[in-house]
Order: structure tokens, then C-alpha cells, then sequence
């Protein structure tokens, strides 16, 4: 199908359910999949946000401010990852136990407000990662409308430029409990330490990027196209003097760049 035989069909998808509660995080696709489906269901869309230590402030305030200016319904629910019994231990399933919770609080707020579905924003390119949320997601019976519908990253991010999102050339982003190799404790410190190490790097004016957290050594990645702006010393001084004040006492830039569910590399090369 083409692309827009494939928004065709998401809009009939959405058309369908009638009423729906969208998790929205504020990235890409779940912005593209809230906007698309209050176009078709209107006052029958809210959107939930999950407020955590693990969510940047500055995603919360981009994610509210959305849905503000499109006059969307939107509930902000505290769902704290570190009080999930066995989530701060980082076990392979984190993303499971983190998705139970979420789909459970989504579920009570859509059935308070009498709403049939819930949906999310995942898309075809998800696939090829290890990904054990999905497995929340069937449990659930939460829909995800991109995916059925076949979309891209890139398709996403084409429509939603046609439809002047703002989203349409963000950078992807993950919580940032995802900076931690499995195994690793994540502690509201940890995360505060990537959370102001990433907001520095932003500052800079860098777009795409990840600090993965091990112990005393910040690692961090760099989109393809980035990688030349840290070559000047001047600048890489600058980037570990402020790491080494956050709490990092090494800086390191990995030689791959950026790339989606890196601590993932090491259980799908031990399979």
C-alpha cells in the first residue's frame, strides 16, 4: 500500500473504535496517532501521559502544551517505574513490568470515562527490536492503529509534517530507564544524572542523542551525522568538564553513533 492508502486505513481503524484513550508520550508516533485520531473521533480521544523520574520534564511540558493547543482532553497520571517491585534491578523484562502498570492505570481512566479502547503508538519498524513491552500490550488488548495500518517511522514522519506537527522531525526518544545496562541498578539519582548529562548535550544543539549509563563512565551516542561536531578539543573538554560534575568521572563517545535499543545488542548476540 502507499502512504496514504495507509493513513486511509488508520483513519477508518480509528473511525471504528469509536472512542479511545491514546498513551501518549509526546514523541513522534504517539502524537501523530493522537492528532490523527482526534481529527476522526473528536471529544470521543483522551490522551494519558505517565509522569515518572524517568520522564523528562521537558517531555511532560512539550506533551501538555500539545494537547492544550489542540484541544485535546488530557490526563497526567503519576506512574512511578521504581516502586514496581523488581523494575529498579533492571531485569531483561523491565519494559513488561513498567507497560503492566501503565496499561493498567490507562484502562481505569478510559473505563471512568467510559471509553471502549486504548492505543498506542508502536509502528512496523518496532519489530525488529526486543521489545517485551509488546507482550503487555496483547495482554491488555491495547490497539496499535500504526502498526495495523503498516506504517513506517519514515511514513509518520512524512504525514505528520503534511499535517504541521511540530513532531514531525523530533528526535526519537525512550524513557530514560533505557540508558541502563540490564543488571544495572536505576535509582532516582541514576536518573537524574543521564536526564541533566542528555539535557546538556541538547543545549549544545546536538539533536539525537543517548548517555547509557556504566558506573563511572558516561557513554554517550551521536546520530551519524553528529559525530563531527565533538571533534573540535575545545568542545569535548567543555562536554566532559560538565559530565565530570554530574557525577561522571570518564566520558566516552561510542564509535557506532546512535542506535535504537543499543543495551539490547547484548541479549540478542547471546542468543
Amino acid at each position: 500500500m502507499t502512504t496514504d492508502e495507509k493513513y486511509a486505513a488508520l483513519r477508518r481503524d480509528l473511525r471504528a473504535l469509536g472512542s479511545v484513550v491514546v498513551a501518549f508520550s509526546g514523541g513522534v508516533d504517539s502524537t501523530f496517532l493522537l492528532k490523527v485520531a482526534h481529527d476522526v473521533l473528536g471529544e470521543g480521544v483522551v490522551a494519558v501521559t505517565a509522569r515518572s523520574c524517568s520522564y523528562p520534564q521537558r517531555e511532560l511540558d512539550e506533551a501538555t502544551a500539545f494537547c492544550r493547543s489542540e484541544g485535546i482532553a488530557h490526563v497526567v497520571c503519576d506512574s512511578e517505574e521504581l516502586d514496581i517491585e523488581g523494575f529498579a534491578q533492571n531485569p531483561v523484562n523491565r519494559c513488561y513490568l513498567c507497560k503492566t502498570e501503565l496499561f493498567d492505570k490507562i484502562a481505569d481512566i478510559a473505563q471512568a470515562r467510559g471509553i471502549a479502547h486504548v492505543a498506542e503508538g508502536s509502528n512496523v519498524d518496532d519489530d525488529g527490536d526486543y521489545r517485551p513491552g509488546r507482550v503487555a500490550v496483547r495482554e491488555h488488548g491495547v490497539h496499535s492503529p500504526l502498526r495495523a495500518a503498516g506504517l513506517t517511522k519514515a511514513e509518520i514522519r512524512t504525514l505528520s509534517q503534511a499535517l504541521g506537527l511540530p513532531t514531525w522531525n523530533k528526535q526519537s526518544f525512550a524513557c530514560l530507564s533505557s540508558r541502563f545496562p540490564y543488571g544495572t541498578e536505576i535509582n532516582p539519582a541514576r536518573l537524574g544524572m543521564i536526564d541533566r548529562a542528555e539535557q546538556f548535550l541538547l543545549d549544545l544543539g546536538l539533536r539525537q542523542v543517548r548517555v547509557r549509563f556504566h558506573g563511572d563512565v558516561a557513554r554517550i551516542e551521536l546520530d551519524e551525522a553528529e559525530m563531527a561536531a565533538l571533534a573540535p578539543r575545545d568542545l569535548r573538554e567543555k562536554i566532559t568538564a560538565a559530565f565530570q560534575e554530574i557525577g561522571f568521572p570518564y566520558v566516552a563517545l561510542d564509535l557506532l553513533g546512535y542506535r535504537t535499543g543499543s543495551m539490547n545488542e547484548v541479549i540478542v548476540n547471546n542468543e
